[in-house]
């Protein structure tokens, strides 16, 4: 076994192009570090919710030049089976280790191979490679980026000529050639040959921007805004200066790419003390509003001053629903969807103006692929609000919207906050949380999901359970997924693994309703401890 281990090593030794992979490979081997050679060598990196991410380092299953080379390889082979040869694939990269790199050899194979091979001009939001896949009329796009992942991470986006991410068969049928591509010897990847593009395509994005606000709209807020440690601060600071806005007092800690992003534990709005810096700015110049990407700025968090003075972040529900809420109050038509681990309030707003209302799978890659989507949200910060333009999330026209939203309340003298107790009094009050479980073994995820489909639990914080779905048999609206949903009285539970990331993630949602104004308070308190309560009792019957 141990001989065979070394074997293979030996074997991906001989082809690694990087020096520095080939350095760290060469050291395991030498030293046979039996251990980690086996993480490395136990099987490859597989496309999940976002394509491939892992850990960079050498062998199989961590990113780096030979699992990148492969895995462009094995989408020009698919793209060719499918007649689109004579194609191109527009690539983009973040700012994190290695993206250039892994950008530069996506287009060398894809010349190679026989196709044609563009760049953006630099590191660039996921957005505007999004768009620029339709823009340009390319038949496939890749972004080389870990999104919020740890710093040791990097990853690759595979999407088609539609604008949206890949999605089963797609994803099975780029795997198997990828699987067949026998020796990186057999790929040719010329020195040149592509294009690097130029400003214009940016420039074709920021003119697409303007569509999601209304043409006369306010535009006053003041805002602090942190790219954390990312690649949108540019982009989003033009997107602001074209509409009109106050320019966005940074977060000056965060503001320049750094792939080590040295002042967060994860670069993510969600994580813990993430957004700590940006309140600290908030706390010294009073904004209205604080608005936040993740580091390919895809994703868009906001945060506001609470009634108590202090500034809190708001879930990715609470934006979904107050962006939800102001389309609806521009006039907008056409469906608005979500996935299904966000919140139900979406469906409320959407059958009280009278819009389409659809729930998908967990991803991007499944909202933007809805018939007449006009808004689609995921609870994780992720917002569309120009489908046409971008397929996908888009954390900087999200915040674009919540800036006019912020803007148009400050003009009637109302707040967000406001916002949402009216929201509440409307339709409940909808509470949502979140537990996610962060593992070094995989065993432990899957454990909790056997233990959850062998002994499902019956009643949750005191609340029955009515129904429970096992998802891997799908349902009439979703195809299959790993996953199980409760629906309980008053309240929701679903338990996934993640598709990007070591985690168990199980989310909540209770609905109070509320009869007045002055019920909120005591509908918030209950929301609050139903939500810990479902939370004791669905770790326990997890096992976590």
């Amino acid at each position: 076994m141990t001989q065979d281990l070394i074997a293979r090593a030996e074997a991906w030794l001989a082809e690694d192009p990087d020096s520095e992979t080939r350095e760290e490979l060469a050291k395991l081997i030498e030293s046979a570090d039996v251990e980690e050679l086996a993480a490395r060598f136990s099987g490859t990196l597989q496309f999940g919710t976002a394509g491939l991410r892992g850990e960079l380092g050498a062998g199989p299953m961590r990113m780096n030049r030979s699992v990148v080379i492969r895995a462009a390889a094995g989408l020009a082979a698919y793209l060719k089976a499918k007649g689109q040869g004579d194609g191109f694939v527009v690539i983009g990269y973040d700012a994190r280790y290695k993206s250039a790199d892994f950008a530069r050899d996506t287009a060398a194979v894809m010349v190679g191979a026989g196709l044609k091979a563009t760049v953006l001009p630099r590191p660039l939001p996921t957005p505007v490679l999004a768009y620029a896949i339709r823009h340009l009329g390319a038949v496939a796009g890749v972004e080389v980026t870990a999104s919020h992942n740890p710093p040791r991470d990097n990853g690759y986006k595979v999407y088609l000529g539609d604008g949206s991410q890949i999605v089963p068969p797609s994803d099975a049928e780029i795997a198997a050639e990828i699987d067949a591509v026998a020796s990186l010897h057999d790929v040719p990847r010329p020195e040149s040959g592509w294009e690097v593009l130029g400003e214009e395509v940016l420039d074709a994005y920021l003119a697409r921007t303007d569509a999601v606000l209304t043409e006369g709209s306010p535009r006053t807020a003041n805002v602090v805004y942190t790219a954390m440690h990312g690649v949108g601060k540019d982009v989003l600071l033009a997107a602001f200066a074209r509409a009109g806005f106050p320019e966005p007092v940074l977060v000056a800690e965060q503001a320049e790419p750094d792939p080590a992003f040295p002042t967060v534990a994860f670069p993510n709005p969600e994580e813990p003390g993430a957004m700590d810096l940006a309140f600290a700015t908030a706390r010294r110049t009073d904004p209205d509003i604080v608005l936040a990407n993740d580091p390919d700025a895809d994703r868009c968090a906001a945060a506001v001053k609470g009634r108590d003075g202090a500034w809190r972040m708001l879930r990715g529900d609470e934006v979904g629903a107050l962006l939800a809420a102001h389309l609806v109050t521009k006039g907008v038509t056409g469906v608005f969807a979500e996935s299904i681990v966000s919140s139900s309030l979406l469906g409320r707003i959407a059958e009280a103006a009278g819009l389409g209302y659809e729930e998908t799978l967990t991803g991007f890659k499944w909202i933007a692929r809805v018939d007449g989507l006009r808004y689609g949200y995921e609870e994780a910060l992720g917002y569309c609000v120009d489908p046409e333009g971008v397929r996908d999330k888009d954390g900087i026209t999200a915040a674009l919207v919540f800036a006019e939203l912020a803007s148009v309340l400050k003009e009637q003298g109302r707040t967000v906050l406001d916002l949402l107790d009216e929201l509440a009094l409307a339709h409940g009050l909808h509470a949502t949380d979140q537990l996610s479980v962060r593992v070094e073994d995989l065993t432990v995820i899957s454990d909790a999901m056997a233990r959850l489909r062998e002994q499902p639990p019956t009643a949750l914080a005191g609340l029955a359970v009515t129904k429970a779905e096992d998802l891997t048999e799908g349902t009439e609206q979703l195809p299959p997924t790993d996953g199980l949903r409760y629906y309980l009285e008053g309240a929701r539970v679903i338990v996934r693994p993640s598709g990007t990331e070591p985690k168990l993630k199980c989310y909540l949602e209770v609905v109070v309703p509320v009869g007045s104004a002055d019920e909120l308070e005591a509908a918030r308190a209950k929301g609050a401890e139903l939500l810990a309560g479902i939370k004791k009792d669905l770790a326990a019957a997890a096992g976590i």
